[in-house]
C-alpha cells in the first residue's frame, strides 16, 4: 500500500514538473515566433525602438526579458536580434529551476513603407 502511494506521489511530481516545463517552452517559443515576425517589419526603425517592441513582446508572452537584455544589429537588408536570459521554472514544490533560454531571430526586412 505504501509503495503505491509512494509511487503515485513521483509520478504526480514529475507529471507537474514536466507541464510546468513545456509551458516555460510553449511561452518561449510563441515569444520567440513574435520577435521573428518582427524582424522583417523592421525598416525605418532604431535600434532602441526594436529592443523596447522586442521587452513588449516579452512582457506579452511572460518571458524575463528587458530591452537592456536584447542585442540589436542591423545591416541593409537584414536585422538581427538576440537575448539571453534565464527564466524561473518550478519544477517541484517550493523549488524553483533558473532554466536558461537563448533567443534570436534573423529576418530580411520589407520595407512596408513603398
Amino acid at each position: 500500500m505504501i509503495k503505491s502511494i509512494i509511487k503515485i506521489v513521483i509520478a504526480v511530481l514529475l507529471a507537474n514538473a514536466l507541464w510546468r516545463i513545456a509551458s516555460a517552452y510553449i511561452s518561449y517559443y510563441k515569444f520567440q515566433d513574435a520577435v521573428q515576425e518582427y524582424s522583417i517589419r523592421t525598416a525605418g526603425r532604431s535600434e532602441e525602438e526594436i529592443k523596447n517592441r522586442v521587452a513588449e513582446l516579452a512582457a506579452q508572452y511572460e518571458e524575463p526579458v528587458d530591452a537592456d537584455a536584447v542585442d540589436v544589429r542591423k545591416s541593409e537588408q537584414h536585422t538581427y536580434i538576440q537575448a539571453t536570459y534565464t527564466k524561473p521554472v518550478a519544477v517541484l514544490p517550493g523549488y524553483e529551476y533558473q532554466w536558461p533560454f537563448s533567443m534570436k531571430a534573423d529576418g530580411y526586412v520589407i520595407d512596408q513603407r513603398r
